[in-house]
């Protein structure tokens, strides 16, 4: 295809980053060129007046009054909840899960209930504008084909494992598996699924992860055997994903369950190879750059020092910490340990499919947090987590996730319509032009819906379904 210059108002963050860097690296162009070269790669971002005259030829894609940002990344999505947004359980976590999610997620036992799923999530998160993800599976093999052939089709970029329960109560029943199906199952999703669409996790759209539920949902021989599973598959970029540190009613919550069961002096123990009594090892840990644990609310210091000496990633997910009553994330020591943080809408389990209702979610938690602790998150800081910081848990930031010259084109077009369009069109904002841009900024990301979400690129190809 030849080259294509899309013109627009650029917002993203340059360079590689760690979040507390983000305002600095936070550029913005008002009249700006992307240039997205015939291989799908950025050529050029930045301001139109300046563009090379060897893009003068290219394909022009005017956006008056529109808006170009990297495509969202979702770190933490449920496939099998699809249909299960907004169960209502009557309690927290647990009560939640054996009430409402299993039974649901046991629909997708049949094929072809679980073939319509696949359709609708994709339908769901084209919408959204989330160009890469990380979905918790499926137990049922039919489905993640499902959801993989649909994801192929539609061009987009996941990484999803088959949910691995080998434990459970009697509403967990259909999807629990022998402690050898359950490594069998997910080396065949392996070999099938990874990297399929190329054959090189490198250059991939498709990527598989192996995902435990969370601890409670397995036991020690199944860590055990993930774990040499794990170690086997490393050097070819499988995944690892699952659940830490979500609930913490005393007593009954699932951190205390957790830890009452394996007898471990923290949860990130069980994950980190260190599963027996007292945490002594029991085998090979499931860390490193391209496992990414979701919620993360609850974490002793401890934890969340080995996340970032282990170059392991938190999905944020404060939607979802607000639907099941778990608490929220403190934004000023997590983000002082130096573990990478990216953001999850964790649908079913949150009620968004919009990565912006995730940012806007975190803004609000973080500025009600108890005395010193609470912060205004600054737009930049909520753009990292919706774009950047999301590729890197992925451990794909060379690849996309900003608008530097050679990455994978992936990026949104954002043309606000009714109140997104009418508050930007007319907001007051201030003499300092450094604070303007980020209060515009700002706006953009607590307005954005589904209605402005007019075109979605990955690897420089336009979305349609």
């Amino acid at each position: 295809m030849p080259d294509h210059v899309h013109h627009g108002h650029i917002f993203h963050l340059a360079g590689n980053p760690l979040i507390t860097e983000a305002s600095d690296a936070l550029v913005e162009i008002p009249d700006g060129a992307l240039v997205v070269g015939a291989d799908g790669t950025i050529k050029y971002c930045g301001e139109k007046s300046r563009l090379p005259a060897e893009f003068a030829s290219a394909q022009r894609h005017e956006h008056p009054g529109g808006y170009l940002i990297p495509g969202f990344v979702d770190t933490h999505i449920h496939f099998p909840q699809t249909y299960a947004g907004d169960s209502y359980g009557g309690g927290q976590l647990l009560e939640w899960l054996n009430l409402c999610i299993f039974p649901s997620e046991s629909q997708f036992v049949d094929p072809e209930f679980a073939r319509t799923a696949a359709v609708e999530f994709t339908k769901r998160r084209v919408a959204a504008g989330t160009t890469a993800m990380m979905a918790f599976g499926s137990a049922f093999p039919h489905a993640q084909d499902a959801l993989f052939e649909e994801t192929r089709k539609a061009g987009l970029r996941l990484v999803s494992g088959r949910g691995i329960q080998t434990v459970g109560g009697d509403t967990a029943k259909p999807l629990l598996t022998s402690e050898e199906d359950a490594i069998r199952l997910t080396r065949d999703e392996i070999e099938k699924w990874h990297a399929a669409d190329t054959g090189d996790h490198r250059t991939a759209l498709l990527h598989v992860a192996i995902v435990p539920r969370f601890s409670l949902s397995v036991t020690t021989e199944t860590l055990r055997n993930l774990g040499e599973l794990y170690d086997e598959y490393r050097d070819r970029g499988v995944y690892v994903h699952t659940h830490l540190n979500e609930n913490h009613r005393p007593g009954t919550g699932e951190i205390d369950t957790t830890k009452d069961v394996y007898q471990v002096d923290s949860y990130l123990d069980t994950y980190d190879g260190k599963f027996l009594p007292g945490s002594q090892v029991g085998g090979k840990s499931l860390l490193g750059p391209r496992t990414i644990l979701a919620h993360s609310v609850h974490c002793q210091d401890a934890e969340l020092a080995r996340m970032a000496e282990t170059g392991t990633s938190i999905s944020h997910c404060p939607v979802s910490q607000l639907f099941l009553g778990s608490g929220t994330m403190p934004w000023k020591r997590t983000v002082a340990s130096g573990v990478n943080i990216s953001a999850g809408t964790d649908f079913g389990g949150g009620d968004e499919w919009l990565i912006p209702r995730v940012l806007g979610d975190a803004f609000k938690q973080h500025i009600t947090e108890p005395g010193e602790a609470g912060v205004s998150m600054h737009p930049a800081e909520m753009l990292f987590i919706g774009t950047l910081g999301g590729a890197r848990a992925l451990d794909m930031e060379n690849r996309f996730g900003n608008f530097d010259e050679g990455k994978e084109a992936d990026f949104l077009v954002i043309e606000p319509v009714d109140g997104l369009k009418a508050m930007l069109d007319n907001a007051v904002r201030s003499d300092d032009p450094v604070l303007a841009r980020d209060q515009t900024l700002f706006g953009l990301l607590m307005g954005i819906r589904e209605s402005s979400i007019a075109e979605v690129y990955v690897q420089g190809r336009q979305v349609v379904l």
